[in-house]
């Protein structure tokens, strides 16, 4: 005759582990949480490991987000330098701000392209987490992995668009010289500044999906104040101190002013053409902005490690 045994309590342990908490358990038998945040230092080891990881998810996306699309490629180039024609058409001679520099068309270009950069960096940055669950869930890997690989798609399509904006450039006029190589650093420093504002984004995006419908509005505002069309100096001498103060240490201004006399010194006069001795003041701004944010997005991002992809 059978008989039916009674099922075994997972309630609680028995015998030797009988009393123990959860957590004694768990140090007796070396077990850990899993996904449990690792140190900094370990997480920046992880992430350095997964560099390969990073280039090749970032170049992967990157040639994958125009497969759809008949010109392919080629409209990394084309929406910015669209962009720019009609920016030129509104600002430039429509509200006559192309009077105020002998090569506008140069200064506008510049503008659009390196804040653009800094304005896909942030909205790629706040889906990044959100739009990658299922790949979240799927692998072991530093979350911070994904958007440091959008930030760096975004650096290779600015370099793409680098080759038409140089054309731009001579065809407006101006000559290659020795100050072109400070290009190369000052979009290093904003590629560091990008990063940390894409991790900051990606944990507020990872929690609050609704922050990337008001991202837009808060990039266009950004837009306008950053001098991308017209020179805000120019209209805020009679402000207040203090506005004159934020608007100077803008770091899309910072960068764009950066990348202008790198490319093109001699556009800074508006009355005669001559080069002008860029402010030292700017490079420290540079350097402030791109190793500050990219501190604290780190430390932020990594602050919630664990709670990505959870629930």
């Amino acid at each position: 005759m059978s008989t039916v045994s009674e099922p075994a309590s997972l309630s609680a342990p028995r015998g030797a582990d009988a009393g123990l908490t959860p957590k004694q358990l768990a140090d007796k038998y070396g077990l850990a949480v899993s996904g449990r945040r690792p140190s900094l230092v370990q997480y920046v080891r992880q992430l350095w490991a997964r560099r390969h990881f990073i280039w090749a998810f970032a170049t992967a996306r990157l040639v994958a987000q125009y497969t759809d699309a008949k010109l392919g490629q080629i409209w990394q180039v084309v929406t910015p330098l669209l962009n720019c024609a009609v920016f030129y058409l509104v600002f430039g001679v429509i509200l006559s701000n192309k009077d105020d520099f002998p090569y506008y068309i140069a200064w506008l270009c510049i503008g659009v392209f390196v804040f653009q950069f800094t304005q896909s960096a942030v909205q790629a940055g706040t889906r990044a987490i959100s739009d990658n669950l299922g790949l979240i869930r799927a692998l072991h890997f530093p979350r911070a992995s994904l958007p440091i690989a959008f930030t760096v798609i975004q650096l290779q399509q600015l370099l793409i668009s680098m080759v038409v904006l140089v054309v731009v450039v001579i065809a407006n006029g101006i000559e290659p010289g020795r100050t072109w190589l400070l290009v190369a650093p000052a979009l290093v420093l904003q590629s560091m500044f990008n990063t940390g504002v894409a991790l900051i984004m990606a944990r507020i995006g990872a929690k609050t999906s609704d922050i990337s419908q008001l991202i837009p509005f808060a990039m266009r505002a950004w837009l306008y104040m950053s001098g991308v069309m017209y020179s805000i100096q120019d209209r805020i001498d009679n402000w207040p101190k203090w506005v004159q103060v934020v608007m100077t240490i803008n770091p899309a201004s910072v960068y764009m002013d950066l990348v202008r006399h790198a490319f093109a010194p001699i556009i800074y006069n508006q009355h005669e053409a001559h080069y002008q001795k860029l402010p030292a003041h700017l490079w420290t701004y540079g350097i402030g902005w791109a190793v500050v944010m990219l501190v604290i997005g780190f430390v932020f991002f990594w602050k919630a490690e664990e709670e990505y992809g959870r629930g």
